[in-house]
């Protein structure tokens, strides 16, 4: 049986409620490949999650179950706390960490499960404490003479620092670190009960070589979410007519590229962008290659990689065939 890689694709999301009606959660996600490094696509998959205290290998806080199917790109999502489990999520005390979530999976999905890593839980659940930490009260006041408690004393000063961080102005504890944004993070919200900070890690990309997308990105949108890739090699010489069976064909592709499944011709347009960064994108022939751009019912747009003269030619005769995919 083949083991598995698990590559985690986004940061843990939170799944909070203000009013705390909603199941308390975080979401978590992960690519599931095999040992070759090639996706698991449409795979049956068990898991088991489990949180751990204090170490890697330290008491276990919470653990559960999931059976799920992988996506057509090999991914899962899972929700921490709504698996199966005989453990009560809401009991966990996040402000006495650090915890570790250990990932186990089973290819097949069974449970037989293989443990895969274990990685340290940063900030996002730690969202959770704030709806249970301090509420500014001060301690009572002293006994009256005649040995009858008196009244409550005026609101004591505040705290001295928690665990999760400087206890808040209004009484309540504030999210600890994490305040602060990284590499493909962001951070939303002001870090109260009614408005908790939300931690989001959708991956940003630029143009450059990206072996996770599969080849050289050579077009990408402002937010760096999304864009067009091109491999970095050619499928091969044929008429227009068979070019998609060369794209089809994964040996055709480099080690990155055979990942994908949804590789295609490029535009006249795409084409034309490709040969303005053929150095970068590196592997070019000077020759004609093929666009999915038809000119009339027995022609198409190509563009000769030599001097950059796009024109049309006749479906019937031979090109190079270089595909792209889009993000």
């Amino acid at each position: 049986m083949k083991r598995i890689l698990l590559s985690l694709v986004a940061i843990a999301t939170l799944s909070l409620s203000s009013f705390g009606q909603a199941p308390e959660g975080f979401k978590y996600q992960a690519v599931v490949r095999d040992a070759g490094n090639l996706i698991l696509n449409n795979q049956a998959v068990g898991m088991q999650l489990t949180i751990q205290q204090g170490s890697v290998g330290g008491t276990a806080a919470y653990s559960e179950t999931f059976s799920v199917t992988s996506n057509a790109y090999g991914l899962v999502n899972l929700e921490i706390g709504t698996g199966t489990t005989s453990y009560d999520f809401t009991t966990i005390d996040w402000g006495n960490g650090p915890y570790f979530i250990e990932t186990a999976a089973d290819v097949t999905g069974g449970t037989s499960y293989t443990v895969m890593g274990t990685s340290q839980l940063m900030s996002v659940p730690y969202a959770l404490y704030a709806k249970t930490s301090g509420n500014g009260v001060g301690p009572q006041g002293p006994a009256g003479n005649d040995g009858i408690d008196g009244v409550d004393g005026a609101t004591g000063p505040q705290g001295p620092i928690g665990n999760d961080g400087a206890v808040g102005a209004t009484g309540l504890d504030g999210q600890g670190s994490v305040t602060t944004a990284g590499t493909n993070v962001t951070i939303t919200g002001t870090g109260t009960v009614g408005d908790p900070y939300v931690v989001n890690g959708s991956p940003t990309y630029t143009i450059g070589l990206w072996p996770e997308l599969g080849g050289y990105v050579f077009w990408v949108s402002a937010d760096g979410k999304h864009g067009l890739v091109a491999e970095t090699q050619d499928q091969g010489t044929a008429t227009w007519y068979e070019a998609q069976n060369l794209i089809l064909n994964p040996s055709n592709h480099s080690v990155n590229g055979q990942k994908f499944r949804d590789w295609r011709l490029p535009t006249k347009y795409e084409l034309n962008e490709m040969y303005l960064q053929q150095l970068a994108v590196g592997g070019f022939a000077s020759v004609y290659y093929w666009s999915s751009t038809e000119s009339d019912y027995d022609n198409v747009w190509d563009q000769g990689f030599t001097n950059g003269t796009q024109g049309n030619y006749l479906k019937d005769d031979d090109n190079v065939v270089r595909s792209v995919r889009a993000f």
